[in-house]
């Protein structure tokens, strides 16, 4: 890896800051909206499923998120859902485009570190509005050469994003918190991939794995990719 890596690209949510613990919070206030309909681990269930309904529709992010939270009281309420109730559920949506930027641990030291001897760039999921205005506020712009927001992760996207940066797999490495979307891809490429774990992540990118791969690197955090540049 040391001397095959030219590009590097980094996951934003839950890699460079906090994200989906956000969410978490704001899916317990929909639950709570809803309790007097369902159980709140029922409701839960039932927004998951609504979500996976609709992800081909509205790809990731809070304004899908919202439209899910939206359809899934209705659907729970039998129709009956008042309309004080999905200005609650909107509220919650707004207040989640709206939370501080909270970066994870390293992330400024370890850009600082690698700027200048490879090109950064962001690779990540979500919606295109909400993903730049956090970017902005998190101050890390700067480091970066080129943002794709990508519509998702799977490996015709990243061989898309390869294509577009000039960049052979060889060249590439991926750091991020998901197997699934940011490891795995790019490692059937023949890219580099260095997995970071966050505490917390979304059901739909949980993956159970033992995962050993001579390109792939286990990290406790951000900071630990340095050993192996």
């Amino acid at each position: 890896m040391k001397n095959s890596v030219k590009t590097i690209a980094l996951d934003a949510d839950d890699t460079l800051w906090v994200n989906e613990p956000y969410f978490q919070q704001a899916e317990k206030q929909f639950c709570t909206l809803l309790e007097n309909y369902l159980p709140q681990h029922s409701v839960s269930q039932e927004l998951f499923k609504t979500e996976m309904k609709n992800l081909h529709l509205y790809g990731y992010g809070v304004k899908g998120f919202v439209l899910c939270m939206i359809e899934t009281a209705n659907k729970i309420s039998n129709r009956t859902v008042s309309l004080e109730l999905i200005d609650e559920i909107i509220a919650i949506g707004q207040e989640l485009l709206q939370k501080p930027i909270e970066l994870l641990q390293g992330v400024s030291e370890t850009l600082e570190r690698l700027k200048g001897k490879y090109r950064l760039i962001v690779a990540t999921k979500g919606d295109l509005l909400d993903q730049e205005r956090k970017l902005i506020k998190s101050g890390l712009e700067s480091y970066f050469h080129h943002i794709a927001i990508m519509s998702d992760k799977k490996v015709n996207d990243y061989q898309k994003l390869l294509k577009h940066l000039d960049c052979k797999p060889e060249n590439f490495l991926m750091l991020g918190n998901s197997i699934k979307s940011d490891i795995l891809p790019v490692l059937e490429l023949g890219g580099y991939g260095g997995h970071i774990p966050y505490h917390v992540t979304w059901t739909h990118e949980q993956h159970e794995y033992d995962l050993k791969h001579n390109n792939l690197v286990q990290l406790k955090s951000i900071d630990g990719i340095l050993n192996y540049l």
